[in-house]
């Protein structure tokens, strides 16, 4: 008995000095705790990756953004909204009608177990403006593959088209969202809804506007629509101001149908700038076990309009007040996770 605590002493002796001996020649590396698996820090993704958009399949959620790094279509992957892994380019190639370098705030949707739909705004050739395109998958990491000869959507009187996302009702129908690029030539910024088909592919029916730019906080322009269903009510997201401004901000209107008529919250903005994060917008909604999430892009203050770290991704948790959104963010400290 005395023989094995001696053993037991001498081994504890060995490991604690093994320990000793790593620790003294590596810099430390923070414990994680199950106190600590439990909660996250924003931002989420601290490289530059506007315009953020996500869908979950399966185990996994697939984010998309902006192009950033060289790639038309970043896309990143994550178990639990928090923890994001790059996963390559989703659109390694653009159609022969669009320009590389001004590939913006993709959109995914899941039409079937084995199709995806990415709408995207690109450069395209013939107008010089930017305009909206469409592109295919099996998975949704792709390849995401564009066969057009054309855009899909193209308003190079109104300055363009960009910001395009896609929404499926509780109805089944399909709808297509864009804002027309009206600052770009010094004319209204109209966010616009129509039908698509039901392989996505093919606006049907009349286009209608929503909303434009009509107050003191919104600027020269409106953008970034992203609509969502809470108890049978349909909201609308966007963005406003300047992008590349603190004053960049996210409200909402509700309305009465895709095609509207819309109504603005007169609580607008919801989600503002503050201490930690700066001009935030450009939003789109995830739920997760019965939770709602605001993914969206925000500045480091007294970073706007640098390219380093750039737009970095958010995550917070809209909570519903009287069937009013009200969105916890930006935080800063530590909050529960997904």
């Amino acid at each position: 008995m005395n023989a094995g605590r001696t053993r037991r002493r001498g081994a504890a002796a060995v490991l604690a000095a093994a320990l000793l001996v790593a620790g003294c020649g590596s810099t430390p590396t923070p414990s994680s705790t199950p106190e600590d698996a439990r909660v996250f820090t924003n931002p989420v993704v601290r490289s530059d990756a506007p315009d953020p958009q996500a869908i979950r399949v399966g185990d996994t959620w697939y984010l998309f953004h902006t192009n950033a790094v060289g790639r038309n279509v970043p896309v990143l992957t994550s178990p639990d909204l928090v923890d994001w892994t790059p996963a390559g380019d989703a659109l390694p190639a653009l159609p022969d009608w669009a320009d590389a370098g001004k590939t913006w705030a993709p959109e995914v949707i899941q039409l079937a177990p084995d199709r995806f739909v990415l709408y995207y705004t690109v450069a395209d050739r013939a107008s010089g403006r930017q305009c909206l395109s469409r592109a295919v998958a099996s998975t949704p990491l792709g390849p995401y593959a564009d066969d057009s000869d054309r855009p899909l959507v193209c308003q190079a009187d109104l300055g363009g088209s960009i910001d395009a996302s896609p929404f499926r009702d509780t109805d089944g129908s399909l709808w297509l969202l864009w804002k027309n690029d009206g600052n770009a030539i010094g004319v209204d910024t109209w966010l616009w809804s129509q039908r698509l088909s039901p392989d996505g592919l093919r606006l049907t029916g009349p286009a209608a506007k929503l909303l434009r730019q009509t107050e003191p906080w919104e600027g020269t322009l409106i953008e970034g629509p992203f609509l969502h269903r809470h108890d049978g009510k349909l909201f609308l997201f966007f963005a406003a101001n300047a992008y590349d401004k603190g004053a960049y901000a996210e409200g909402y209107a509700v309305c009465e149908s895709p095609a509207g008529p819309c109504v603005k919250a007169p609580e607008n903005p919801i989600l503002r700038g503050n201490e930690v994060a700066s001009g935030p917008g450009h939003a789109s909604i995830v739920e997760h076990d019965g939770r709602t999430w605001l993914l969206y892009h925000a500045w480091p203050p007294g970073l706007e309009g640098a390219t380093d770290p750039g737009r970095q991704v958010w995550l917070d948790e809209i909570v519903w007040e009287n069937g009013r959104p009200v969105v916890k963010g930006p935080t800063g400290s530590a909050q529960p996770r997904p």
